[in-house]
């Protein structure tokens, strides 16, 4: 068995921007399966890796999600805000412990079990990010502030609290459209809210 690392050589490396995060272009010789090497260039954007987390009550059949403005959406013709499950970088801190954070500062509940179900890379071909995605139930009693996420990091969210089913047509119809919070309201279909 050949590892990854055994057919790739990095020719150079070109820092292009590191004014948000980190965008370089890499040149690169990649040995193909049929045994020849093949130079390849790509940019990758480097933001460091996230967490993304469903909260649930299973009894009501809610969840709570976030709606907020995306201008890279926004400039690729959405003309709404986006609706999705709450998330943030790691930041160097473990992913269970970043989204716990991330519950209180953009819905405002600090949460008891978090279960981690699986991580994924949304878009392998130019972003690096790693996303460690999360479930946890909450009730009323786990509200410990009104979220809105934190002004200082220009975050502007709202709070909604949406049947399970909704959320679900809201996808169907496409208002939902974030990737993560899609994942995330089909493994709830198939693994919690799924009829028993």
């Amino acid at each position: 068995m050949t590892f990854t690392s055994e057919r790739v050589r990095v020719r150079d490396v070109t820092l292009l921007s590191d004014n948000w995060y980190t965008l370089k272009t890499t040149r690169f010789d990649w040995l193909r399966r049929d045994g020849r090497w093949q130079t390849q260039q790509r940019e990758t954007y480097d933001r460091g890796n996230g967490a993304v987390l469903l909260v649930y009550d299973l009894a009501r059949r809610t969840v709570l999600l976030v709606r907020q403005f995306r201008y890279p959406a926004f400039v690729n013709g959405h003309d709404g805000l986006l609706i999705e499950a709450a998330a943030g970088l790691l930041d160097d801190a473990a992913p269970e412990a970043r989204i716990r954070a991330e519950a209180e500062e953009e819905l405002g509940y600090r949460l008891g079990e978090v279960r981690k179900v699986f991580e994924a890379f949304m878009s392998p071909g130019s972003v690096t990010e790693k996303l460690h995605f999360f479930v946890a139930p909450y009730d009323a009693a786990m509200r410990v502030g009104d979220g809105g996420g934190l002004a200082e990091e220009g975050e502007d969210i709202e709070v909604l609290e949406l049947p399970f089913d909704e959320a679900l047509a809201m996808v169907a119809d496409g208002r939902i459209a974030d990737a993560k919070t899609i994942l995330l309201l089909y493994h709830a279909q198939l693994h919690l809210f799924a009829p028993r």
